[in-house]
């Protein structure tokens, strides 16, 4: 297995990268001072694909397990089904020594580490991500949360997992799309950290999208590094750790304003990505030959990356506002300079981001 150490002095912790190895995560789990009483967060598909040999191993570890399942998809990633975890917890007695597994992409990765961020002030949790997405980005880092109306990800805590284990056989019963969604991220690490690894996703496109295992490992295992080095230098998003957020701005006022089920987060971002992109090329930081390129690579891993005209423009500058990364109003966006280069743009005027939505 590959090995990706996340350094936060005691809160330390490895994302293990490998493939047919979720058998593995109970011996893991037994190398934890855990109660013999934890809990496993899925969604119906993924448990039924997966749940039997999760609850199996950790059986065999010698662990009791109660099974929460919530629906699958963004916008059950609420309030209301955190508290039908804490529902589930509190009856099952889980108590301040225990745990809890998030089996899933980013919505139960999200929100189960908001719930076990919480329960009795924190217990620990595992991240066991099934998705490309979720395997890059979202269980790394420690960002925990849940949706409200007015924005993405407004409700939420740091708290980071005591594991994260990843096997990359998940991916194979994956549709194509929810794959080249979680795309989308690792590009964004080529984008703001690493010109190598946008060359390498330019030149091994087909090995990618068919999983070739070693292409795939690779991508996971150098996204993951990026994430964890940055992580290590910026826990709580103080300053360096913004730039994970580009693509994210209009990203995540897409998925606002078309209510969380249009588009895949991955989807989103893309789109967030280009126009951040061209954005930057407005304000004279980046060269038109640099937001081609990345237009290219956007466009040749399927996903999408212009604004949808039936979307209200307002309406999207309105959510931007009430971003988490805004201050006073004022929007903040992570604009590329040259590929695997990125600044922190404190203050954007409403002005320049009507002119990026002009034909």
């Amino acid at each position: 297995m590959e090995k990706v150490r996340v350094e936060l002095a005691e809160r330390s912790y490895n994302i293990y990268i490998g493939s047919e190895t979720l058998d593995g995560i109970g011996e893991r789990l037994a190398l934890f001072d855990l109660s013999p009483r934890i809990a496993l967060v899925s969604n119906p598909m993924v448990y039924s694909l997966y749940g039997e040999r999760v609850t199996e191993t950790v059986k065999k570890a010698g662990f009791d397990m109660l099974t929460v399942t919530i629906p699958d998809g963004e916008e059950f990633k609420d309030l209301s089904w955190v508290q039908h975890i804490y529902d589930e917890l509190l009856r099952y007695q889980l108590d301040r020594s225990s745990a809890v597994l998030a089996l899933g992409g980013g919505v139960i990765g999200d929100i189960t580490g908001f719930a076990a961020s919480t329960y009795m002030r924190g217990i620990s949790y595992i991240q066991i991500p099934t998705t490309l997405l979720a395997q890059v980005d979202s269980s790394v880092g420690g960002k925990t949360g849940v949706n409200h109306k007015l924005g993405k990800n407004m409700i939420g805590t740091f708290w980071q997992p005591r594991v994260v284990w990843i096997d990359t056989e998940t991916l194979k019963t994956l549709p194509e799309r929810e794959v080249l969604a979680g795309l989308s991220e690792v590009i964004k690490y080529g984008i703001i950290h690493d010109g190598e690894l946008f060359r390498f996703l330019e030149d091994n496109r087909e090995r990618i999208v068919t999983l070739n295992s070693d292409a795939i490992t690779h991508i996971i295992k150098r996204s993951c590094e990026i994430k964890a080095d940055v992580v290590s230098k910026d826990e709580r998003e103080s300053g360096l750790r913004a730039i994970l957020n580009y693509g994210h701005t209009i990203g995540h006022a897409i998925e606002t304003v078309t209510g969380y089920t249009r588009f895949l987060h991955g989807e989103a971002v893309a789109i967030g990505m280009y126009l951040e992109a061209k954005l930057s090329q407005i304000l004279g930081v980046i060269g038109k030959e640099h937001v081609q390129r990345i237009k290219t690579l956007i466009d040749a891993y399927g996903l999408p990356s212009g604004m949808p005209e039936d979307i209200n423009i307002q309406d999207l500058l309105s959510s931007m506002k009430f971003d988490k990364k805004a201050v006073a109003g004022a929007m903040k966006f992570i604009l590329p300079e040259k590929i695997g280069k990125v600044r922190i743009q404190k203050e954007v005027s409403e002005k320049e981001i009507r002119d990026l939505f002009q034909p």
